[in-house]
């Protein structure tokens, strides 16, 4: 879900609720734990509910993500984490158009 989508859905059922609200919102449940956000570029991510390690197809053309299970996409190697740092988790978003 985007929080653009959620904010829709709630105007149509007839909450009054600012997009800020709905955006504090999720990224709160996601500080808890409760959902992922994905970012697919710098104006629009996604709050998935699906926390547990896996990747995401996006259909460009339709802004939907769909997720492909973690044994489907294998990395040969990483590099190693900047000094001070380590990996925390790998997303990998593989962008599809129709044909």
């Amino acid at each position: 879900m985007s929080a653009e989508s959620l904010h829709r859905d709630a105007s149509k059922a007839g909450t009054s609720v600012s997009l800020a609200t709905v955006y504090n919102t999720l990224h709160q449940f996601t500080e808890a734990g409760l959902l992922r956000e994905i970012v697919v570029d710098s104006g629009r991510s996604y709050f998935d509910t699906n926390t547990t390690e896996h990747h995401h197809f996006f259909f460009e053309n339709k802004g939907v993500l769909e997720d492909i299970p973690s044994e489907d996409v294998v990395l040969a190697e990483l590099p190693e984490a900047p000094a001070g740092s380590k990996i925390a988790r790998v997303d990998v978003i593989v962008r599809v158009t129709d044909a």
